[in-house]
This record gives structure tokens, sequence and C-alpha cells, in this order.
């Protein structure tokens, strides 16, 4: 007995040994595909973040440029010691002694900015007075601001003492244009008064400050001087409380300037400690470890340096580094951009999902082939294994003993190999579920369709139907499912969006339009065929009819080619849809070649003499000079508040862009005559936005203009025109729509009514500068024009540069790098299919060969049966796969907003690449024409004596 089993078990080994040998070629098929599917899962995810991390980098970057994410400040109680006083150093170095409240190892991630600031809340200036004409008052802010030290330079004088000189007056420095509005220099004294600090005073204490220095501001790189131009320039308001305007300006000290004011009775400052994100790495896991302590960040503050009231202002009582202060808080501006970027990131990875499945679905047809192949190589020894009595199982078992191990070891291969490769130290991580499942997915795949080949037939019954009635009811049911589920996921992907699910949706679109394809595909091989029978020849005909008696077998390859060529004409449309929109996006940032953009405005005079500068350098220029005021309705009366008023020069803006249709608008509507200026009785001709139309449907608009040291001024705005949609999206108006709140009433009018409108301290005036050539149209001299004529606290932007900062953006790469390698590895895919499809089928094929040359078939003429069979197959695809690649896009309508890609005011309009499209057509058709003259050829050299041998 125990020499039987053992006999038994070493005839079964050496069969399965024989059987190994005989299908290597297969399982190297097999194997190839598994280890790409593991490696792949072991190697994007880590790419993927990688890719992620830069994206989230670039923006965090974009953001600090501007100002730090992370700001805490509170108020110094000066008034709990006596006399008051502060120590503003040790204060403002407690940076460090903060950060440690946060929890975990968030505060690695933060940066100091190098200590922190303060700043008073205005105070009345109460000598000297200021020349020109009379204020209701003049307002002065005290700051202390380090960072802006790099930034200044000091004409006369010097910066303001850290550590002022005993029994002196504290130091402060102004720049020029505030020098000159408050009619003072270097050494120079300020008298000030302080708002006074309930309970603690009964009048307003005052404090006296010697101006140590005058400053001019320098250009910045970055965008430092965002939000802080009230350092260079002063501004005007209307007095809250009576007739007349304020006079608004602000100055640095030192250091130790809070400590004088605080013993001269001043209440303490509004003390700030600013952090920078300091992502390195893993960016976006980092972010996320770092934005859970923040949310909680002043919670935790409280509980730790807080307890009690403080007997002056009745808020919490706090004490940081032994000062007493107020309530502490915190602003994180890094979550709400994590929160942006994460919906970012998460349509991406939903364009990407098609990609992946895509290929996903052509490796596992592909599988499906070559296990079909494998089977069709050992039909014959299965027949007569089973002849001998061998069971279902036993065969089943016996196959899965040859293919399990080739791709255990291919699936361990290719994770190795993918961990291998991984870029290390990403957000993403292999993942090691997907590979498991895509291993036993194809390892499956086997005893699956083995079962199916050996099973034993169902005994016929006399109620039973037809076999061909059962197929064709099969083949309906089929077929119906596929195409409702594929309609369902359709209207589930447009309503709700993709996840997860619906990212696979697309997949079932391409196997609905193979089956269709399958569907009609006969039908024109048989018009054909009808063509055919009427020609002189035997050849046509012949291969028209193989080809229709052999569609339906053809039809998984047919499936891998179409999603292939559907996936990368689908990818060639996101990726030249996102390129076309960057450079809309570039356009409408900039709107010419480069825009610089400056805090208030200035006058038609101001306007002129810029424009002539920067034309003499060879640069157009164009100015717009946006103003926020009040209209009412002429006719009726209605108030209309803050709108965004406008006023442009359009013979600037057409020799800017010539065929902007907008320009053409505004040319048509508000030209005149050039010098010419309006008087105030004058309406002055106006477009409007759609909003403002609605509000407002008939009738001028008037608006009351009161400018300091000047009469009010009563202007009549009379409409001639409504802006278009396309209008308002035209770049041109991209800088100007930019400074403007969403929701805005717009209105645009001429620039010659400026004089009457003049300087006003909201609003900004925005410089639009086009290079005559490719000289002038270099970055450089783009923005030495733009600082000459806006000064050094211009933003200026060039569309170049804000083109490649487009291009360069991690998910816009991530997305392209995915497409194109999914593209790739589906085009090898679908190309080991086909060959191995073309092989299983080879065999029908070669015998009706072998009966038409017994009937007299030359080989020539046998050659070309060949040729013809494969040739319906090659269109099927081309055809098959640009619909599915044109069609995806237009049923994903609703949810492929690519806007956030590209930055433009709208969703950039689909743009198919023909040359990409054309090129894979040409491509797939050249593949199966090839594998069908390589048949031919290996036919033709068949000698009739081999053809008479084959079975």
């Amino acid at each position: 007995m125990t020499r039987s089993v053992v006999t038994g078990a070493a005839v079964t080994q050496r069969l399965i040994r024989k059987e190994t040998r005989g299908d290597l070629p297969t399982l190297a098929c097999l194997a190839v595909l598994v280890l790409v599917l593991t490696a792949l899962c072991a190697w994007a995810p880590a790419l993927a973040g990688r890719q992620e991390d830069r994206a989230l980098r670039q923006r965090v970057d974009a953001a600090q440029a501007q100002a730090p994410l992370i700001n805490l400040s509170t108020t110094p109680e000066v008034f709990d010691t006596s006399p008051p006083s502060v120590d503003m150093a040790t204060l403002l170095g407690a940076d460090r002694t903060l950060t440690e409240q946060l929890s975990g190892p968030a505060a690695r991630h933060l940066t100091s900015t190098g200590g922190g600031s303060y700043d008073y809340n205005p105070a009345s200036l109460i000598s000297p007075r200021p020349p020109g004409p009379a204020n209701t008052g003049t307002n002065l802010t005290v700051s202390y601001l380090p960072s802006a030290r790099t930034h200044l330079h000091y004409v006369s004088g010097r910066a303001p003492a850290d550590h002022t000189p005993i029994a002196t007056a504290p130091q402060i420095g102004l720049s020029q244009t505030t020098a000159r509005a408050l009619g003072v220099r270097t050494g120079s004294r300020l008298t000030l008064e302080f708002a006074k600090t309930p309970v603690a005073q009964n009048a307003p204490p005052r404090a006296a400050l010697v101006v140590s220095g005058v400053y001019r501001t320098t250009a910045a790189a970055d965008d430092f001087w965002n939000g802080r131009e009230t350092l260079d320039q002063p501004s005007r308001y209307p007095a809250e409380q009576s007739a007349g305007t304020v006079l608004a300006v602000r100055g640095l000290v030192g250091l130790d300037a809070a400590g004088l004011l605080a013993a001269a009775g001043v209440g303490g400052p509004r003390v700030t400690w600013q952090w920078r994100a300091d992502l390195s790495g893993a960016a976006l896991d980092q972010a996320r470890a770092l934005t859970g302590p923040l949310s909680h960040y002043g919670a935790d503050l409280s509980a730790a340096l807080c307890q009690g009231t403080d007997w002056v202002t009745g808020d919490i009582g706090c004490h940081v580094v032994g000062q007493a202060t107020g309530s502490l808080l915190v602003t994180d501006s890094l979550t709400p951009l994590l929160a942006t970027f994460t919906a970012q990131d998460h349509q991406a990875r939903a364009l990407a999902k098609f990609a992946v499945d895509a290929l996903a679905a052509v490796v596992l047809a592909t599988v499906t082939v070559a296990v079909r192949l494998l089977l069709r190589r050992r039909q014959a020894h299965l027949r007569l294994q089973r002849a001998r009595g061998a069971s279902t199982t036993r065969l089943v078992l016996l196959r899965c003993a040859v293919a399990w191990p080739t791709v255990l070891s291919a699936a361990l291969l290719g994770w190795a190999a993918g961990r291998a490769l991984a870029p290390t130290g990403t957000s993403g991580s292999p993942q090691p579920v997907p590979a498991a499942v895509a291993a036993a997915v194809v390892a499956l795949t086997v005893p699956l369709m083995t079962w199916l080949a050996v099973r034993e037939p169902r005994r016929p019954s006399r109620l039973r139907r037809p076999r061909r009635h059962l197929a064709v009811g099969r083949r309906l049911v089929l077929e119906l499912t596929v195409l409702l589920a594929a309609a369902a996921g359709v209207v589930a992907l447009r309503s709700q969006g993709p996840d997860g699910i619906l990212g696979a949706v697309p997949v079932l679109v391409a196997l609905a339009v193979v089956l269709i394809l399958l569907r009609i595909y006969p039908l024109v091989l048989r018009l054909v065929l009808r063509q055919a029978r009427r020609g002189r020849g035997t050849v046509g005909f012949i291969g028209a009819a193989r080809a229709a008696h052999d569609a339906p077998a053809t039809g998984l390859a047919l499936f891998v080619l179409v999603l292939t060529m559907g996936t990368a004409v689908f990818g060639g449309l996101v990726q030249r849809t996102i390129d076309d929109g960057l450079a809309a996006g570039a356009a409408w940032t900039t709107g010419a070649d480069a825009t610089a953009t400056v805090a208030g405005t200035g006058t038609s005079a101001a306007t002129a003499t810029t424009a002539s500068r920067a034309g003499a350098t060879g640069i157009r220029t164009a100015v717009q000079q946006l103003r926020t005021l009040d209209l009412a309705g002429q006719a009726d009366g209605a108030a209309i508040r803050q709108v965004a008023v406008i006023t442009v020069d359009p013979r600037h803006l057409v020799a800017i862009a010539p065929k902007s249709p907008l320009a053409g608008t505004l040319m048509s509507g508000l030209a005149t005559p050039p010098g010419a200026r309006t008087d105030a009785s004058v309406p002055l001709p106006s477009f409007l936005s759609p909003d403002l139309r609605a509000r407002e449907r008939t009738g001028n608009f008037t608006t009351t203009v009161v400018t300091q040291g000047q009469p009010s001024v009563n202007l009549v705005l009379k409409p001639v025109g409504t802006l278009t949609a396309a209008e308002l999206r035209d770049p041109l108006l991209g800088p100007v729509t930019a400074q403007i709140p969403a929701g805005t009433p717009m209105l645009i009018t001429t620039s010659t009514a400026e004089h009457l409108m003049g300087r006003q301290p909201s609003g900004s005036t925005v410089l639009l500068l086009k290079g005559d050539g490719p000289a002038t149209a270099e970055p450089a001299a783009l923005r030495s024009t733009a600082a000459k004529a806006l000064g050094p606290l211009a933003r200026i932007r060039v569309r170049s540069e804000t083109l490649s900062t487009l291009r360069a953006d991690g998910l816009t790469q991530g997305l392209g790098t995915i497409y194109t390698i999914s593209s790739v590895l589906a085009a090898l895919s679908g190309l080991l299919a086909l060959a191995l499809e073309l092989t299983l089928t080879s065999h029908e094929r070669s015998r009706t060969t072998s009966f038409l040359r017994t009937l007299g078939l030359g080989g020539k003429q046998a050659g070309a049966v060949h040729f013809l069979q494969l040739v319906p197959l090659a269109v099927a695809s081309a055809v098959g796969g640009t619909l599915l690649g044109l069609l995806v896009p237009r049923l994903m309508a609703g949810t492929l907003d690519l806007r956030q890609f590209t930055g433009g005011p709208a969703q950039p309009a689909l743009r198919t690449d023909y040359s990409l499209t054309l090129a894979l057509v040409a491509g797939v058709t050249t593949l199966i024409l090839a594998a069908a003259a390589t048949e031919t050829v290996f036919v033709r050299r068949r000698r009739l004596g081999a053809v008479l041998r084959l079975p």
C-alpha cells in the first residue's frame, strides 16, 4: 500500500514537471503580468506620494512668500506692575516656549520667523501739524517689525535703536512719503496721544517719539510688501463721527520702545509670533500630523498658561515667560490650505483612477487570454486524462500545481523589485493588499477557466431548449446587464462625482462599446460579403466570410485593444486640455506679458506718464484703476453699495491685445478724443456687469466721490452696454478681477474722468505690460519697467514665469506621469494579448487554409485570406478606441473638473489631441496588419504536404 502511494505521488510529480516544461512560454507571460502588477502596487503609491508632497510644498511656499501660516497673538498687561513695565525682549523670545505646547512631534515642523513683532493701536498725532490741506485728524500706528529691515534703505539718519539711550525718547523711523506728509525730518519730535486703558487710567496718555531716520522701500523678490503698503504710503479715509478725512500713517520703532511707552502709561501693544511650516520629505503626512495639534493648540495654551481673570480687562489672564498677558489667539492658515489641497488631490486621484482601472482591466484580459492559450495547448492531454478517469477536481488541482508556484514567485519578486525601486521618505507607501488581490485574481483565473474547460456537460433533457437558443439568451442577458450597469454608473458618476467604486465606470463603458461593436461588426462584414460575392475573385469573399465567422471569438482581443487605445486617447485629451488651460490660466493671471499691482489709485497724469515712459522702452502698457464706490439709480434712487468701478483707456487695451473682444467692445463704447478731459456734468459712458444691470435695468447711475482737500464731486455714469460672460473672462480683466471679492457688481468706465475721482485710500492700480519684441518681452525687462512705473511695492507677475510655475505643479506633472506610464504598460500588455490571441486562433485559420489549399488555392491567395481576416479587427479597434477616448470625457463632463489644475476663470474646454489620436490609430492598425503580414509569410512558406498533415 505504501509503495503504491509513493509511486502515485512520484508519477504526479513527474507529470507536473513535464507539463511545466511544456507550458514555459505561457507561464512566463503570466509571471511577467503578475510581476508588473505587484511591482506597481509597491512602486506607484510611493511615486504618487512624492508628487503630492511636491505639490503641497509648492502651495505652502507660495502662501508663506506672503506671510507665515501660523500666528499667535496676545496683549501684555503692563499695569500689573508698579510702575507699568514690559520686558519685550524676553516676551518676543518666547516662541520656543510656546511651541512646546504642541502635542506630539508637531513642533518639529514649525520654524520661527526670528522673533515676534508688535503693533500699537493707532495713536493721534498731537504735534507737529501736517502741512497741506486740513485733516480732521492724523493717526500714527507704531510697529516693531524686524523682518522689514532687509527691505528698507535709510536715506537719512539711521534705523531706530533696539536699546535706547537712557533718559531719551523712543525712536521711530518713517518712510520718505510719510515724512513729507507729516512735514518732519530726521531729529523731529512727535507727540502722540494713545487710547486710555479703562479702570487703570482716567485720561489718555501721551508720549513723545524722535524721528531717528527716513527710509525708502526696496523691491522684494517675494510678496513681503503685500498687505504692508502703509509702511511706505500714507492713506486717507473719511472720519467716522465728523466731516472730513483722517490721515493714516505708520512708523517703525525699536525693540525697547514698548517698555519706554509702558513707563509713560501707554497700554501694551498687540504682540504677534509667527511660524513657518517646514514641510520636507513626506510633506502631506507632516501637514496632516501638524493640523491635528493645531486644531486644539489654542485650548492647550490656555490650559497651560492661563488661569483666573485680569483685573484691568476682565478677560482671561495668562502668563507667558513670567509676563502677564491677555488671552492667546491662534490663527491657523495651514488647515484651510490643506483642505483646499485635499480637494484638488481628490480630483487628481479620480482622474488617475481611470488610467489605473483601465490598466488593471487590460492586464486581467491579457491574463485570461494567456490562460485560454495555456488550456488550448493542453486540450488533448486534458481529454486523454479525462478519458482515463481523472476527476474534474484532480485536473483543476494539477493545473493549479503548475501555475500557482509561478504566480507566487512572480508576485514576491515583483513586490521586492517595486519596494527596491520605490522612492523613500514620501507620503505614499507600498500597498500590499492590492498586490495580494492582484496576485490572487490571476491565481484564481487558472482554476476557474480550467473547471469551465474540463467540467462534465449536463445531460440533455427533452424539455430543455436547444443549446443555440440558450447561448443566444445568455448573450442577450449579459449584454443588457453590461449596458444597464454602464448607464447606471454614468448616471451615478455625473450625480455624485467619482469615488473608489465609480472610478471603474469608464471600464464598463469600454466593455459596452465592445459589445456594441461585436453586434455591428458582423453586420458590416455581411455587407462587405455581399459586395465581395459579386466580385470576380474568391479571396475577398472567403476572407470576409472567415472574418464574419470569427468575429465573436475576437471579442477579448477587441476589448483589450479598444480599452488600451481609449485610455491613451483619454489621457491625451486630459493632458492637452490641461496644457491649453495652463496657458489660459497664466494669461488670466497676468493679463498680458506681465502685470504689476500696487495699492491705491493715482491720477490720469500719472497714468499718461507711466504709459509714455514704458512705450519709449518698446513695452506697451495699459493702466486699470480699481475703486469701490456706492452708486444710486438715477431713476428711482435705489442704493447699490460696494460697486467695483474700473477706469481704463480702451486705446491702450487695443494696443496690448488687438484681437481681444473686450478691448474691441470698450473701444466702441468708451473711446474719447486723445487728451480730452471730461467735466463732472457730462455723463460718463460705462459698461456694466450682468448682476449690476439686473439691479437697475434702466437709467443712469450717480455717485459721490470725496477726495481729501477738495470738494465732493457728483458723477453720472451712463450705461452703454452690458458685458457678456466671454468678455468678463477676457484675460485683460484677470489681474484687476483678482482684487475684487466674488459676487461684487462691476462697472467699467473711461479713464478720462480719473482727475475727477482723485486719489482714493482704497482700491488698487494695475499695470499691464506687453513687449513689442523678444528682447522687451524678457522677464528682466518687464520687471524693470514695472518697478520704474509703480515703485518697489508693486507686485509683479510675468506670464512666462507664471506658466512655468503652473506646469511645474506636482499634481499636474503627477497626473501626466500616471497616464504616460499606464498608457505604455497598457500598450505593452495589449500587444502581448494580441499576440496570444492570434496564437490561440491561428490553429483554426490554419485548418481553413489547409482545406482551401487542398481545393487548389495557391500560397499567395492563402496569405491574402489570412491578411483579410485580421483587417476588420484593426478597423474595429481603431474606431472603438477613438470612440471610447472621445466619449468618456463627455460622459464625465460634470465631474471632470480641470479648472483647479489650470488657474483660469472657468472650466477649460475639452480639447482632443488629434495628432496623438491619429498616431494611435495608425499604431494599432499597423500593429494588427504587421501581425497579419507575419502570419501570412509563415503561411506562404508552408508547403502543401505540411498543409495536408494538419488535423
